[in-house]
């Protein structure tokens, strides 16, 4: 089977690559490209180990086809912090103990960067619907729930 070009933006960098029409997005982020913050779970969409952003829009990219990656602005965990540091998400994440083993910390992170892009001051209850995509096996999700709302408030501090 022939391989497919892409040419797509990630994390603000351009990039072209080529892979196989059966080739998930995950696996040329972490095998072909590099990016190994962008964890496999489960591959089958049912953890968010794997969640990215593309076009802004939260994806599992362990259901993502490679190939449909062509022209969009992807952003990974690798995109999360600055130039100057982490990402305020991340240092509340830190700052609450919301992590342990970290398989699951990427997807949480971008999945909670989507939320607070889209709703900058959500309620708990609106945080727990939002991550319900999102699996921990060791923390359980107070923290991390608590992370969020912390880091929401920072954001609206700084906005």
């Amino acid at each position: 089977m022939a391989k497919v070009h892409v040419s797509t933006t990630i994390n603000g960098d351009e990039h072209e690559f080529l892979c196989e029409p059966q080739q998930t997005l995950l696996e040329v982020l972490r095998e072909d490209l590099g990016m190994t913050g962008t964890k496999e779970g489960c591959a089958t969409g049912d953890c968010g180990a794997c969640s990215v952003l593309i076009d802004g829009r939260l994806v599992c990219s362990c259901l993502t086809l490679a190939v449909e990656t062509n022209g969009v602005e992807l952003t990974t965990i690798e995109g999360i912090a600055g130039s100057d540091g982490l990402h305020p998400i991340q240092q509340k994440f830190l700052e609450h103990a919301a992590l342990q083993c970290g398989i699951c910390t990427p997807g949480f992170i971008v999945a909670t960067k989507a939320l607070l892009d889209k709703n900058p001051n959500p309620d708990e209850t609106t945080i727990r619907y939002w991550l319900a995509g999102n699996l921990c096996r060791c923390t359980g999700y107070d923290k991390i729930v608590r992370a969020v709302q912390d880091a929401a408030t920072e954001l609206a501090y700084e906005a």
